[in-house]
């Protein structure tokens, strides 16, 4: 298990216009050729965003994005024609495939905190995709097969105990909250790189934890 806290993140952004980035992988002019990705995780990005500040169109091709907001509420609109509204507990994937634009935007009162996690798909191109599911429950893991994946989430009270997925790979982001993984204390923002897991339990050592574990079964 290899844990990485969150003061380790890359940090990236434009402050000045009311938005903050730290990167868990190497990512645009933080290049680090020995944290690439894991597993199909090519990049997990905590955003802050100000309110009204945002990132204007851009492209993407060949990746699976999927967002996960913490507080606030996420603006997203796409080439393909979506304009959403994205909120805590939603799940937002966009499937880049062989091109795709879209626009992430915080339009309302409040300050926006999401983490938004790229993984590579298994094969390249095909049509671009979307969707949003509302209100992921724990007992409901959200499957994405064109990356071989699967994620889970974790709503702890103190002393609860759940257990990490036998996969490969597992990536596991603490959301909010403490937790002990495997006798490893994580905080909020921290996040383990698992190989191989087998029987690992995760203990929420705070009163209110959320944890986010992507199982992954291909390389």
């Amino acid at each position: 298990m290899d844990v990485r806290r969150a003061r380790e993140r890359y940090q990236g952004g434009d402050p000045a216009a009311g938005i903050e980035t730290w990167h868990a992988l190497s990512f645009g002019p933080h290049y680090d050729p020995d944290n690439l990705r894991f597993g199909a995780v090519i990049a997990c990005n905590e955003e802050r965003l100000a309110p009204g500040s945002g990132f204007d169109e851009h492209p993407h091709s060949h990746t699976e994005i999927v967002t996960w907001v913490v507080e606030g509420e996420l603006t997203h609109r796409d080439s393909t024609g979506h304009e959403t509204v994205v909120r805590p507990g939603d799940v937002q994937r966009l499937s880049a495939a062989s091109g795709v634009r879209h626009v992430e935007r915080n339009a309302g009162p409040a300050p926006l905190t999401f983490l938004q996690m790229w993984l590579a798909p298994l094969a390249p191109g095909g049509e671009p995709g979307y969707e949003v599911v509302r209100g992921l429950a724990d007992s409901t893991p959200y499957a994405l097969p064109e990356a071989g994946a699967m994620l889970h989430v974790r709503r702890l009270a103190a002393g609860e105990r759940t257990a990490v997925p036998d996969a490969a790979h597992v990536y596991a982001h603490v959301v909010r909250g403490e937790v002990r993984l495997d006798g490893e204390r994580l905080e909020t923002g921290d996040a383990a790189r698992i190989t191989d897991a087998e029987g690992v339990e995760a203990v929420a050592v705070s009163p209110a934890v959320e944890l986010l574990l992507w199982e992954m079964h291909a390389a």
